[in-house]
């Protein structure tokens, strides 16, 4: 008993004394737990590893690969949150000699999910299809991220939002030029303009019983009128301490551009299928209004599983 008070009150004394630490790293600000800081930790090259980090999209990427099966879950809400139309559906992909093509084995709808000749009714839908379902056989297909970008080069309308919209999903936090009445500077949370607006904390937590360090990314308080550069309104990633890779990623998006607005946040759980890591629960809530469109606001919830190699 004797020890056991003794350790409890060592404890309660490390807890008491634990402070975090404001360091500077290339001028910029960043919070630190006390511990990280004394125990001569190189955060300097954790942090950079964090920023340069493309182990998010690689996962998603591991998935062009490999046979899975997918529970999709889609919801289109009215304005008061009662669901107006929906999708749920299983499906699974497919990969045969080079090739990727997906089986429906089980769908049900409701409302005006689907058009008349059965295309997507919302670009909700849409935006869900291009990420997760497989349209005919798509073949030669690599994992390998390298200098792969995601580019609307070439595409224009609904094509060219998809990709604008999967460039802000692939790469949160990161410079993307091109989509209209935002500016890439606002969506980069890692120059200059981004430490004036938004504070940086790094510490250590469990996520799923795994150790991680986990980067969160929050707008400051009393912004004012620069509150209005602000798109990201929160980004929070838990990295495998053993490897950097991401385990899971949350984050907010906001704006509102006079011809458009929207209100996106989105919540990614990684798993691993042998050494390959793969997204696992997907959770989107999304309102958008754009231009001459209806406005939508749409949930949906991809629960991936059954991993395997051809």
């Amino acid at each position: 008993m004797k020890w056991l008070l003794l350790f409890i009150s060592i404890l309660l004394s490390f807890e008491a004394t634990s402070q975090d630490t404001t360091i500077i790293i290339d001028n910029k600000k960043m919070v630190l737990p006390e511990v990280i800081v004394r125990n001569n930790f190189d955060y300097k090259k954790l942090l950079k590893q964090i920023k340069e980090d493309s182990t998010f999209y690689k996962a998603f990427r591991n998935l062009r690969i490999l046979n899975y099966t997918s529970f999709n879950d889609i919801k289109m809400l009215d304005k008061e949150g009662k669901t107006k139309a929906s999708l749920f559906s299983k499906t699974q992909q497919l990969r045969s000699n080079g090739c990727r093509t997906m089986k429906v084995l089980q769908e049900q709808t409701q409302g005006d999910f689907y058009t008349n000749d059965h295309d997507y009714n919302y670009f909700t839908g849409k935006l869900y299809a291009s990420l997760f379902f497989t349209t005919g056989k798509v073949c030669g297909e690599t994992n390998i991220v390298g200098n792969t970008q995601i580019s609307t080069a070439g595409k224009s309308g609904i094509d060219k939002h998809k990709e604008q919209l999967k460039m802000l999903f692939f790469n949160p936090g990161k410079k993307i030029s091109g989509i209209p009445f935002i500016g890439g500077d606002k969506l980069d949370l890692y120059d200059e303009r981004a430490h004036k607006l938004y504070d940086y904390r790094l510490e250590l937590q469990e996520y799923h019983g795994i150790q991680c360090y986990m980067f969160s990314i929050t707008p400051k308080d009393d912004l004012g009128p620069k509150a209005d550069d602000i798109v990201v309104d929160g980004m929070t990633t838990w990295f495998d301490a053993k490897n950097l890779e991401v385990l899971g990623r949350n984050y907010a998006l906001s704006y509102k551009a006079g011809v458009y607005d929207f209100d996106v946040s989105m919540e990614v759980e990684m798993t691993h299928y042998k050494e390959m890591l793969v997204p696992k629960v997907l959770r989107y809530k999304g309102n958008w209004d754009i231009i001459f469109k209806k406005r939508e606001r749409g949930v949906f919830t991809a629960t991936l599983f059954d991993f395997n190699k051809e």
